[in-house]
């Protein structure tokens, strides 16, 4: 495998190919994936000294108007590492020392719970 890059603070209309000629100055590249809407990809050059290269090159440089963070890619954390979907944990019972919150409902529209239409 060769050297994984996270490329930060793209632009939401950068294409595949426009990151794949920049990198392709540093090295082989074997990949390139932008996650689409969230302003950030991974490449992968066939070495982890091209990598090393085009990391120490680009990050901090200008790409279609953007200032690039580039870093070494960190492995994907596993589900129980992420908590497993328990959105914040806890529940309303146990495992806390704040007490349940309370629905006061209704209100005037003005702020918090649910308003009626």
């Amino acid at each position: 495998m060769g050297g994984r890059l996270y490329v930060g603070n793209l632009t939401y209309s950068v294409t595949n190919e426009q990151l794949r000629e920049l990198f392709s100055s540093y090295g082989e590249v074997n990949q390139v994936n932008i996650i689409e809407g969230k302003g950030f990809g991974f490449v992968e050059l066939s070495t982890p000294e091209e990598a090393a290269k085009a990391k120490e090159a680009l990050n901090g440089s200008d790409f279609i108007g953007r200032t690039l963070r580039v870093d070494e890619a960190r492995p994907p954390k596993s589900r129980d590492e992420r908590g497993g979907g328990s959105y914040g944990g806890g529940g309303r019972s146990g495992g806390s020392d704040r007490p349940p919150r309370r629905d006061y409902g209704g209100g005037s529209g003005s702020g918090g719970g649910r308003g009626r239409y």
